[in-house]
């Protein structure tokens, strides 16, 4: 993760954080069709958008393949909680880094 990264992260606080990566998710990747899956994760941007791309949270078919969560439905909240879960816990590592 870049320098700007985790310059954002420590002025906006990490609930903050947190709290985008729930409105990414629910927004990009909980819905049951994405059109544009594969393609809707910017590769910067956002560190929530870097995180995804490490933790394989980054598109349905990246979901499937690594996490083994169900590509054409919509996610519920424990997916949801989970694949943000995953998110934070790579940024706090990337944070102590």
């Amino acid at each position: 993760m870049k320098l700007k990264d985790k310059q954002y992260i420590y002025e906006k606080g990490i609930e903050t954080i947190e709290s985008h990566a729930y409105d990414f998710i629910n927004k990009r990747l909980s819905p049951k069709i994405i059109v544009n899956d594969g393609k809707q994760t910017p590769m910067r941007g956002h560190p929530v958008f870097i995180a995804q791309h490490a933790t394989a949270t980054c598109c349905r078919s990246c979901l499937y393949k690594w996490h083994k969560i169900e590509k054409n439905k919509q996610l519920n909240k424990n997916e949801i909680d989970y694949i943000v879960l995953i998110i934070m816990s790579w940024i706090k590592e990337e944070m102590k880094n």
